[in-house]
C-alpha cells in the first residue's frame, strides 16, 4: 500500500510512540487525523509541543477510546488506522486490571468492529514485547508462546486475540505490530530509561532502581515509527503479527551504568523494593527476532543503541522537558 495523500487515524496520538508516529506520517504525505484521549484542559499530550506549522496539518480528534460511538466517528472517511491508545504501565495493572480490560480489550474491539462495518483499507493494532514473557528460546519470534506474567500483558494478548479473530472471522485486513522496548524523547517517567535519566539530572547520587537482572531489546522511537508505516506499506503482513526489535539485548543494570558513566560517573545504584515486581510477574528476558519485519518491508534499524540514548538525554537535558517529570516520585 502506498500511504502517500492517505488519510491515516492514529490513536494515543498524544503518547509517546503514538506523537512520533504522528510526525513520520505527516513526512510520509498523510492526512493525519490524530485521536488524542479527552480531558477538560483541552490538553493534546505530547502534540502540545509540536510546532505551528505541524499542527495545521493535523485534525485534532478528543474522545475516548473506550466509547464506541466517539471510535466510530473519528473513524468515518479514514483509509488506514494505526492503533496505539491503551494503558501501558505494569505496576497501575496489578491493582486496577479492570481498566486495562476497557482500555486495552474493549479498545480494541471498538476499533476493529468499526473498521469492520466501514470498510477500512488497513489496521494497525499495536501489542508489546511482554505478551511473550520471558524467553522460553531467543531471539523472540511471532511464534513464541503467550505468557500473562501480568495483567498488562494478560489484557494485550487478549486485544491481540480479538484483532486476530476480525481477521479470520470478517477477513478484516490487519497486521498485529509487536514493538520491543521503545525509548526516546517523551517517554513516560514509567519506563526505566526517562527512570534513570531524570534522577540523574536531578542531582540524585543515589539511583533507585528494582531488579537490575533482566534484559530488554532497546529500539529507539524513531526505528519504530519507521517500523509502523513500513510495516502499513507492506500487503505481504496482513493477517500476520510482526515484531520489530533489534535482535539484541542489555540488563537494566548493564544501562544503567552506562548512564550513569554519561551523566554523573559518582551515582550509584540502589535497590527499591516498591520498585520490584512479583517475582512469577518479572520478565527477565526479552530479545526479539526482527526477521520477519526484514523479509517483508524495507524497515532497517538506523539508530543503535549509543546514538538513541545520545538523543534521548539530550532531550531531557533540555529544562523544559525534564521540569514535566517528578523524580522524586515512583510513577507506578
Amino acid at each position: 500500500m502506498e500511504l502517500l495523500n492517505k488519510r491515516v487515524l492514529v490513536t494515543g496520538a498524544d503518547g509517546f510512540i503514538g506523537s512520533h508516529l504522528v510526525e513520520q506520517l505527516l513526512q510520509e504525505g498523510c492526512r493525519v487525523k490524530a485521536f488524542a484521549y479527552y480531558n477538560s484542559f483541552n490538553s493534546w499530550g505530547w502534540m502540545d509541543s509540536f510546532s505551528p506549522g505541524q499542527l495545521s496539518k493535523i485534525e485534532v480528534f478528543t474522545g475516548d477510546i473506550r466509547d464506541p460511538n466517539g471510535v466510530r466517528t473519528a473513524m468515518k472517511d479514514i483509509d488506514v488506522v494505526f492503533h496505539l491508545a491503551a494503558l501501558i504501565a505494569i505496576p497501575f495493572s496489578y491493582h486496577s486490571p479492570d481498566s486495562y480490560i476497557d482500555t486495552n480489550v474493549k479498545g480494541t474491539l471498538n476499533i476493529v468492529q468499526a473498521a469492520k462495518d466501514l470498510n477500512i483499507e488497513r489496521v494497525l493494532v499495536t501489542s508489546t514485547s511482554e505478551v511473550y514473557g520471558t524467553a522460553q528460546y531467543i531471539p523472540i519470534d511471532e511464534k513464541h508462546p503467550r505468557q500473562p506474567q501480568s495483567p498488562y500483558s494478560a489484557s494485550k494478548i487478549g486485544a491481540d486475540c480479538i484483532a486476530e479473530s476480525f481477521y479470520r472471522s470478517f477477513n478484516l485486513p490487519l497486521t498485529i505490530v509487536r514493538p520491543f522496548n521503545t525509548f526516546g524523547p517523551r517517554q513516560s517517567a514509567r519506563a526505566v530509561i526517562p527512570t534513570i535519566i531524570t534522577q540523574l539530572l536531578n542531582g540524585k547520587e543515589e539511583i533507585k532502581l528494582g531488579d537490575v537482572i533482566p534484559t530488554r531489546d532497546l529500539l529507539y522511537v524513531k526505528d519504530t515509527a519507521n517500523g509502523f508505516v513500513e510495516i502499513a506499506k507492506s500487503d505481504g503482513l496482513i493477517g500476520h503479527d510482526c515484531n520489530i526489535a533489534t535482535q539484541s539485548e542489555i540488563s537494566v543494570g548493564d544501562l544503567a551504568n552506562e548512564l550513569i558513566r554519561q551523566i554523573n560517573p559518582r551515582a550509584t545504584i540502589v535497590t527499591d523494593k516498591e520498585r520490584i515486581r512479583p517475582e512469577k510477574s518479572e520478565v527477565f528476558r526479552l530479545y526479539g527476532s526482527n526477521e520477519k519485519i526484514k523479509k517483508h518491508t524495507n524497515w532497517v534499524q538506523k539508530y543503535d543503541l549509543a546514538q538513541g540514548l545520545a538523543e534521548t538525554i539530550a532531550w531531557f537535558r533540555n529544562p523544559e522537558n525534564l521540569k514535566q517529570y517528578k523524580a522524586d516520585i515512583y510513577n507506578i
